[in-house]
């Protein structure tokens, strides 16, 4: 039975505006298990535009193009006279779609519901996945969920209803693996409010996380702005084979390019290895290039593609990749920035950790490695599934894992929990047979959702600074991520090596060498692992879940209470003085990594997403301050006592004191998360100064209004005390290449002069002028 309904409808959904219908006959449709009303109206392919942008570029650039440079420049906003310089020129560009996920699609819809605009102006999706708090197990999990977030349920779905946009109710699954399996194409662009958005580039698409301001953007209908990638060929030869997965793949290259290595750029993968990975897990890859700083990480089209396009039920869209297929792939002869050559034939099976995920070792060597750094080696948990890895491939070849142990006797020593991407997985699974097998070794099926992965784990097996170890096959383990607890030493690996070492209980356990032991003393080694890259009998797609916005919802009202504690229409933030801004208090020096976790916390706080005032409680308090190595405990400047870092920022404000931050390296790094740069204009704080920034948090801070700016000399980072005043100089003449002054006053009445650079274009300027991009665009309105 076809799993899904490909109608004209659904494909506007999937394709966006265009110049090519398809058509789909009534016995498709009356095979099809899913209502058509899912679907969105009208509906033409894009390829041939694409093409016509592509090859106008071409011509004034006179070179070949990467297939990157083909999808990015051919959704350009003017291709005849857009200028066009890798890593220095900024972009303006027509994504196609736009996807959010609940937690931060309450702010998005708050911003768009602020702008006054009647409707959205591209295809546009809400998806219910971030506030389902893991617990029990998936169907008890799912129901306390509803209730518990019933109100801003409501308001998505209600906000989606008036707005013109699509509505994936919780229990529907991750969102990225639910853009994978409708919205996602060869050639598409699409963005999302979540940093792992790149995970459709398993598809041959570009898609780009991006913060709540540049989703309103697009819905708006405004040209959204990227500064021109660089592009990071990986060029990949061999075959993948045995215990290696795609998985190893980002693990290794994230060894190699680090957490900031692929900032401004977009890795493209390409070369005769590609051709061994699934689209599922070319899909994986991606998702994880945000672990690196990648704008987003793309595949070429190839059969592998085509085939999981027929398996959704899109055939006909791989029907025109086909006709379409030297626009899907890189220009021969094409030039990279840098380039990273991968053999996958030597390729070994990785374990990345603990509290970044760069840190790379094979699973070979992690042992020596914990025994010497005195990392426990008892695994308490071992978790799989994410939007990295809940494929049905992903889950077939961890339960042939299962099955092996089971077949001997053997059940899970670590605790087991497994996470299904979506619906369509875990009905799949299901009737295939693997959650009984998960279940049979140990193991607990959680709901489709993000759960454990971000924080939404309400883990009771050890107590909080107790020392222990994880391991999942999540993207990120920064301090304290999955379960608040920052004694938890979380490694990321495949799911397959996951549920090798949770039946074996140890880090230490190397399935391609070591034995475990059956009830009966038999000695014996797991086989690798084995699995159908996708079913046999086609997808179940389960239960459906999506609710469609009605043709016209202008009279559809969305109720915001006064006294809601989730909820908070926002008010706009203040327009820039004119004036420089003078003698800003310093609030916090952060030391080392501050991730946007540690800005603004996930878990527990992803209650208040849509409650500004609220969720600015949790600014900074996972930051270390130099000053005295804590987490959240700074010296009120006004008072002379210490307190935490959102109620330092209060008082500050509440007495007419603006504040900085000084921060270190790569600040912002992880998720797209708009409230860590939200939080800090709500209370006050004027500008950011740090050695270096994450790419969608430096662009979230200039849409708010702030100054995100770099020390010219990053050793100048040393010269701030914490009871600093700073003046921050040069705004009356702020423009695109000129840097600004800092005039640091210390306590001791000496004072030094600092370069401070920025890479803000005129019309980010503009936004600081009028103190948001949002207010800057009801101008313009």
């Amino acid at each position: 039975m076809a799993t899904y309904c490909l109608t004209v409808a659904r494909l506007q959904t999937v394709l966006g505006h265009g110049v090519r219908r398809l058509h789909v006959s009534a016995a498709y449709r009356a095979k099809a298990k899913v209502a058509m009303s899912r679907f969105e109206p009208a509906s033409f392919v894009n390829y041939e535009k694409l093409q016509a942008n592509v090859e106008i570029v071409r011509k004034r650039l006179n070179r070949p193009l990467t297939l990157s440079e083909k999808i990015v420049y051919g959704h350009l906003d003017d291709p005849h006279n857009q200028e066009i310089d890798r890593g220095r020129t900024y972009l303006r560009l027509r994504p196609d779609r736009v996807a959010m996920q609940d937690a931060t699609a309450q702010m998005a819809m708050l911003q768009f519901i602020s702008s006054g605009l009647p409707k959205v102006a591209v295809p546009s999706t809400i998806h219910c996945d971030h506030l389902i708090e893991a617990q029990i197990g998936g169907v008890k999990d799912l129901a306390r969920a509803k209730d518990v977030n019933k109100e801003v349920y409501n308001f998505l779905s209600s906000a989606g209803a008036k707005y013109g946009v699509g509505f994936w109710k919780p229990g529907s699954g991750i969102i990225h693996q639910i853009i994978l399996e409708n919205y996602a194409y060869p050639g598409v662009m699409l963005i999302g409010t979540d940093s792992h958005t790149p995970n459709g580039g398993g598809l041959g698409a570009i898609c780009i996380g991006v913060g709540g301001a540049d989703a309103v953007d697009v819905m708006a209908g405004i040209p959204w702005e990227l500064k021109c990638p660089k592009v990071i060929g990986v060029k990949l030869t061999g075959s993948l084979s045995g215990w290696t997965s795609p998985k190893d793949v980002i693990l290794k290259v994230a060894g190699i390019l680090t957490v900031k290595g692929g900032t401004g750029a977009i890795v493209e993968y390409h070369g005769p290895g590609v051709d061994s990975i699934s689209c599922t897990g070319m899909a994986t890859i991606c998702n994880m290039g945000a672990e690196i700083g990648a704008t987003t990480s793309v595949f070429p089209y190839n059969h592998r593609m085509k085939t999981y396009l027929e398996k959704t039920g899109r055939g006909e869209i791989a029907q025109l990749a086909d006709e379409y297929k030297d626009l899907l792939v890189p220009d021969e002869g094409c030039k990279y920035d840098q380039i990273i050559e991968l053999n996958l034939d030597q390729l070994k099976p990785h374990i990345n950790g603990p509290f970044t995920p760069d840190l790379a070792h094979p699973v070979s060597e992690v042992g020596a490695v914990a025994k010497k750094n005195g990392w426990p080696l008892e695994v308490k948990v071992g978790l799989i599934g994410s939007c990295t890895n809940s494929s049905y491939e992903d889950m077939g070849r961890a339960a042939s894992l299962a099955k092996q142990a089971l077949d001997k006797g053997l059940k899970c020593k670590s605790q087991f929990t497994v996470t299904p991407g979506s619906e369509q997985i875990r009905a799949t699974i299901e009737r295939d047979g693997y959650s009984k097998i998960f279940g049979d070794v140990g193991g607990v099926v959680l709901a489709n959702a993000c759960g454990p992965c971000i924080g939404q784990w309400d883990r009771r097996d050890v107590k909080k600074g107790e020392k222990n170890t994880i391991v999942t096959s999540f993207n990120r383990n920064f301090t304290a991520r999955n379960d608040a607890n920052p004694a938890t030493h979380a490694f990321v690996t495949s799911p397959e090596i996951v549920t090798a070492i949770a039946i074996a209980g140890s880090l230490d356990f190397n399935p391609e060498t070591d034995y475990l032991t059956a009830p009966n003393g038999e000695k014996f080694k797991l086989e690798p692992p084995t699995g159908d890259e996708l079913p046999a009998k086609d997808f179940d797609p389960g239960q459906d879940t999506y609710q469609h916005p009605p043709a016209d919802g202008g009279h559809l009202t969305v109720d915001v209470s006064p006294q809601s504690t989730r909820l908070q229409l926002l008010e706009p933030f203040d327009k820039w003085s004119g004036g420089d801004l003078e003698d800003l208090v310093v609030l916090i020096k952060v030391k080392g990594k501050c991730t946007t976790d540690h800005i603004s916390a996930a878990g527990p706080w992803l209650k208040f997403r849509g409650h500004l005032d609220n969720i600015s409680n949790n600014m900074l308090i996972g930051a270390v301050n130099s000053e005295n190595d804590a987490v959240n405990k700074v010296k009120n400047h006004l008072k002379g006592d210490y307190g935490g870092v959102p109620d330092v920022a209060r008082h500050y404000k509440a007495n007419g004191v603006s504040w900085v931050v000084v921060g270190d390296d790569n600040y912002g790094e992880g998720s797209s998360r708009e409230h860590a740069a939200l939080e800090p204009r709500h209370l006050g704080g004027r500008a950011i100064i740090v050695k270096s920034f994450a790419r969608i948090h430096e662009t979230n801070l200039k849409k708010q209004g702030l100054l995100p700016l770099t020390f010219s000399n990053p050793s100048d980072y040393d010269k701030i005390r914490p009871d600093d005043r700073i003046s921050i100089k040069g705004l009356k003449t702020f423009a695109p290449g000129k840097p600004l002054t800092a005039v640091v006053q210390h306590s001791d009445g000496s004072k030094e002069t600092l370069e401070l650079n920025h890479s803000f274009n005129e019309t980010q300027i503009q936004w600081f002028q009028a103190g948001s991009a949002l207010n800057r665009m009801k101008e313009l309105h």
